[in-house]
């Protein structure tokens, strides 16, 4: 909906119920009559997984799913929980951040036929130092075969190395769309904030028709790209500021979710700032503002976009960085005056926050944890739920799945019949768990979901934990009317 609000529905503090509640119209945000399908207690299915990224359907109807910090790919049987590695990767990758083994999508024959290509994306070392940052991680997409005498991935081919990489905002969410080509996010890499405030935001940066040719992906930065799967453009990909690259869309702070809808429409789920978690409907070419701009641009929701990296004269370096208050010397712009066409989010979380809100008041005052109290709750993923087989769950038609990592909610978003906008928010199920990811059983009755190994989420009174119900696991949601 263009209208501006928040649909957050989070069980929580009523202080904090308050700040995030809706103005959705109350006909709209009231469920259909009737039972409405629900998600039951979880069963876990594995557990002791290092920090589980990614979960796709592979072949003889195993779930396999990629490790961040584990460096692997593995499958896992759904029936009995048994795992096996179908990809070490420990001596390719590096993690130690949001860095690591990320990405997964698998060709449809995989799964189909037991044979065919996965692919997968990871961080690593490229030990060249990039002359502006000094970063040396970088980030490639490899295709591998899939042997299924051997049950392992093999023959590795990197469609494209050197995309950007860091220790934070990866984005990292791969898949194969409708139309066979390859889409893959990439965040911002935590530029312009915490340890890497004097790192310029690259999300509105535009690669030159130089910089293609010489394959200097820099620019990438805050992207979502569309690549034919031997890692080339597309020849019909947008021409963006006069040059045609593998950019889709720019202008994204750390886009974590991704789900094509039956028609073909690309959804994207990204984190805020303070405010304005995002779920963006994808157009070729698009511009969705950040970081001159979170969530609608609207120039109350507690947002301004300052720029470390251009601090004068005092330069950053010499500078205390703040996320809560913006040094004098560090030059400033409102949304009103980002001026370029802008794409406005079809919905957000954490919008209706006033200018004068204490984002360092209670319950997060104690730990100084602050940014677990801001009013987002770090959207992860998204997820179609369309069954394989049969039909969806009475009510559940035109639905997405969305996982949280702040708050420890999986939600239900329902969409318009056209799959063009968000018309409701169900929160499915909350717990002290980072949810990551999720994917639905082919015959819709099962919800798969993947979680942090570690990490923290709102507690008790909406305190920040480390306790985790569920740390490292694959769960099962059945899914009842």
């Amino acid at each position: 909906m263009n209208i501006k609000r928040s649909l957050s529905l989070a069980a929580g503090s009523a202080a904090l119920a308050a700040l995030i509640a809706t103005t959705v119209p109350a006909a709209v945000a009231t469920a259909a009559s009737g039972p409405e399908p629900a998600l039951g207690t979880p069963n876990v299915v594995a557990d002791g997984l290092h920090n589980p990224y990614s979960l796709a359907w592979g072949a003889h109807g195993k779930l396999w799913l990629t490790e961040k910090s584990g460096k692997s790919v593995l499958s896992v049987d759904p029936a009995t929980g048994a795992k096996s590695t179908l990809l070490d990767l420990s001596t390719q990758a590096v993690s130690s951040g949001q860095d690591g083994v990320l990405g997964l999508a698998l060709e449809p024959s995989v799964v189909s036929k037991g044979r065919g290509h996965a692919y997968v994306s990871f961080s690593y070392d490229s030990g060249t130092a990039e002359e502006s940052t000094g970063e040396t991680r970088r980030t490639k997409i490899v295709r591998y075969s899939y042997d299924d005498a051997r049950k392992k991935l093999v023959s590795p081919t990197t469609i494209i190395a050197g995309l950007p990489g860091s220790i934070d905002h990866q984005g990292g969410r791969l898949l194969i769309g409708p139309d066979g080509k390859l889409y893959y996010a990439i965040g911002d890499q935590g530029t312009n904030q915490y340890s890497l405030a004097c790192r310029q935001n690259q999300a509105q940066t535009l690669p030159s028709a130089a910089e293609v040719a010489a394959k200097d992906w820099f620019a990438y930065q805050g992207k979502t790209l569309r690549l034919n799967r031997d890692g080339s453009i597309p020849t019909d990909n947008p021409t963006i500021g006069g040059v045609r690259s593998h950019i889709w869309t720019y202008g994204h702070r750390n886009p974590q979710g991704f789900a094509f809808t039956p028609s073909g429409q690309l959804l994207e789920a990204e984190h805020g700032p303070k405010t304005d978690d995002e779920i963006n409907l994808l157009r070729p070419g698009g511009n969705y503002g950040w970081p001159n701009v979170a969530g609608y641009q609207d120039d109350d929701s507690a947002y301004v976009y300052g720029d470390w990296s251009a601090s004068s004269p005092t330069p950053c370096a010499e500078l205390t960085h703040s996320d809560f208050e913006i040094h004098e010397d560090v030059p400033t712009s409102k949304e009103s005056e980002f001026t370029a066409r802008l794409h406005e989010p079809l919905d957000t979380f954490g919008t209706s926050v006033a200018w004068d809100h204490d984002f360092t008041g209670a319950p997060c005052d104690e730990s100084g944890l602050y940014y677990i109290c801001y009013p987002t709750i770090a959207p992860s993923s998204l997820t179609y739920y369309k069954p394989a087989v049969g039909r969806a769950m009475p009510g559940w038609e035109n639905s997405v799945i969305m996982t949280s990592l702040k708050d420890g909610t999986i939600y239900r978003l329902a969409l318009n019949s056209v799959e063009t906008d968000v018309v409701a928010v169900e929160p499915l199920h909350t717990d002290q768990d980072r949810f990551r990811d999720t994917i639905v059983s082919p015959d819709g009755k099962t919800v798969y979901a993947i979680t942090d190994t570690a990490g923290l989420v709102r507690g008790e009174g909406d305190a920040p934990t480390t306790d985790l119900t569920h740390p490292g696991s694959l769960l099962a949601f059945p899914v009842s009317n």
